[in-house]
């Protein structure tokens, strides 16, 4: 299994969303993700990180709330925002990096 490192290090863009589970608003998050996933496919791989499980990760990114969202490509960020990200506006922002 890749470690997170080398997932966002690839040049197909890796969307991560920061969450926990006690957050209502990354409950909400959740069925947008799955919505633009159908929608981009194998374009952009996302992924979840929990950041009760994986404290390293998030303070790596300095990320201070849930849900936050990063756009790695190529091992750079691309593009980040904290709070709930409506699809359209997601999908756009993901079809800009592909």
């Amino acid at each position: 299994m890749a470690t997170f490192s080398e997932i966002i290090k690839s040049n197909t863009p890796v969307l991560v969303d920061f969450f926990a589970t006690w957050c209502g608003p990354c409950k909400m998050m959740s069925p947008i993700l799955d919505e633009v996933k159908g929608k981009v496919g194998e374009s952009v791989t996302i992924i979840k990180v929990d950041v009760d499980k994986n404290p390293s990760a998030a303070s790596a990114f300095n990320v201070m709330g849930v849900p936050t969202l990063i756009l790695f490509k190529g091992g750079e960020v691309k593009w980040r925002q904290s709070g709930i990200v409506p699809a359209v506006q997601l999908e756009n922002v993901l079809k800009s990096h592909v």
